[in-house]
């Protein structure tokens, strides 16, 4: 059984990849005893590959990071892309094996996460825990087996890179797929800025500053004022000056084209770094049927919140006409805008009043997990406690009072062990919400909550969560505010071999 620390194989630059907060991880290391987690490449997270089985079946896809330019309805912006924005959507059936060839041909490095899946630790894409980071001008080749149906995404875990256009939808397709449905459409949300207003870089070293940096003037990309009692005060950091459905804004609006009675699954996925979303199709009601790609027992509602990082699947019968479907950025008095057409009628304008954005607003608190997905009941193995910190003045965000360490795994995670049943409560004690993601695994909301890898935790609010550590590794926990956890609200939660 392999127990090495997982970091002495990278380099320096590997290091550098994965932000500040990993320097004080490699003085820390040279000084003390590392933790004994299970290697990223070690025989427990093969083993636990076999264990998944597959159909054998390989889907082949090459993805090539690059600069890249996006119109914004005339704007041009540089940024960076996977050929486009969001990146072509990757498709297979569940059991499956993904071979993804990673070229890099950026600047920087770079690395690709597959987020909400289940996958082998050596393949999560997370510098400075399971890999090295793919350099400027080197190829990655990611190989796993796809195992969950659901609905999936997949990005960078170096710095601010996913406020960029390095990003993608991965749908692990149901062979056995209980809904029943005529079409399906795909809705990527996304707050935009790089190339319009400056970088992300460029953002986080100015948000670094926090407030008192911008009281004595620094920079412009700081957002105030911000508020949604939906999220409990404050809404957001940044400033975008654009948001986006499927990489268009509302100046040019993507439009689905259908037909009245069509029953229609949309799978929405919330790729911003700073915005919730209220989504709503004007005229119709949603019947939500899954959240972060697990089946819940339908709930029918007007609207859905969806915060970053998160994936909602929705089904909705088609009326006749013309209709908005709209992504307002919660608190941000901005939408995003695209629309559904089955048949004549005017056009609505991106400024239209739509009734439901005010009715029934679905939060993943209203969700009960599907009976087929829900975790049995057993006993609690272990109780771990992350506790979420730091405010916008110092812009100091931490769990469990530090910034991300990985030398220092959150608090009690070295005591679990393959096998065990742990419980997870995730405590806000600041006074902005977080969504708070967890690698590799997903875990049940307390009370026959929802299965799912991504939950907003409100402000001075706490959610109690369960999962089996079936998945042996090194896993990054973290708020999903992309600024937030590259400012320290991150932590690595590893466990030991059975």
């Amino acid at each position: 059984m392999h127990s090495e620390f997982p970091y002495a194989g990278l380099t320096r630059r590997g290091f550098l990849a994965v932000g500040t907060g990993t320097l004080a991880a490699i003085a820390l290391a040279s000084c003390t005893t590392p933790p004994r987690f299970v290697s990223p490449t070690g025989t427990a997270v093969q083993q636990a590959e076999t264990a998944r089985g597959g159909t054998g079946r390989v889907t082949r896809v090459d993805l090539v990071a690059a600069p890249a330019q996006i119109d914004l309805a005339g704007t041009t912006a540089d940024t960076w892309s996977f050929g486009s924005v969001p990146a072509p959507t990757i498709r297979l059936s569940a059991g499956d094996t993904l071979l993804a060839n990673v070229s890099n041909q950026l600047p920087a490095d770079t690395s690709v996460h597959w987020h909400g899946l289940a996958l082998r630790n050596d393949m999560d894409g997370v510098p400075g825990a399971t890999q090295a980071p793919i350099g400027a001008g080197e190829d990655f080749s990611y190989e796993f087996v796809a195992a969950q149906p659901g609905t999936y995404w997949f990005h960078p875990h170096v710095g601010p890179q996913l406020d960029r256009g390095l990003y993608g939808v991965l749908i692990v397709d149901d062979p056995n797929e209980p809904l029943v449905y005529d079409d399906e459409w795909v809705v990527v949300l996304d707050d935009w800025l790089d190339g319009v207003t400056g970088t992300p870089d460029e953002v986080l070293e100015e948000l670094r500053d926090g407030m008192m940096g911008m009281m004595g003037g620094s920079g412009g990309h700081m957002l105030m004022g911000a508020r949604s009692d939906l999220l409990g005060g404050d809404a957001g950091d940044v400033f975008y000056p654009h948001y986006l459905i499927n990489g268009r804004p509302p100046a040019d609006p993507e439009t689905f084209t259908g037909t009245p009675g069509t029953r229609v699954r949309i799978r929405i996925i919330n790729a911003g770094s700073d915005t919730a979303f209220r989504v709503a199709l004007g005229g119709h009601r949603l019947t939500v049927t899954h959240s972060d790609g697990f089946p819940v027992t339908p709930v029918d509602t007007d609207a859905i919140l969806i915060g970053m990082g998160e994936r909602y699947d929705v089904l909705v019968t088609l009326g006749d006409g013309v209709f908005p479907l709209a992504a307002a950025a919660e608190g941000k008095g901005e939408t995003a805008f695209a629309i559904v057409r089955t048949g004549s009628g005017e056009t609505p304008r991106p400024s239209a009043t739509i009734p439901e954005m005010t009715r029934s607003i679905l939060t993943a608190d209203a969700l009960t997990a599907d009976p087929g997905v829900a975790f049995p009941s057993r006993p609690v193995d272990r109780e771990l406690t992350a506790k979420l910190s730091g405010s916008m003045m110092a812009y100091d965000w931490a769990i469990n009072g530090r910034r991300f360490d990985p030398a220092n795994p959150l608090e009690g995670a070295l005591g679990v062990r393959q096998g065990e049943r742990v419980r997870l409560r995730i405590e806000n004690t600041t006074q902005m919400w977080h969504p708070f993601h967890l690698h590799g695994h997903t875990y049940q909301h307390a009370g026959s909550g929802p299965r799912k890898d991504t939950s907003i935790i409100l402000p001075r609010t706490s959610l109690t969560v369960e999962f089996d550590a079936d998945n042996p590794g090194l896993w990054a926990a973290h708020c999903h505010n992309i600024y937030h956890a590259e400012t320290g609200m991150m932590t690595i939660l590893g466990y030991q071999a059975a």
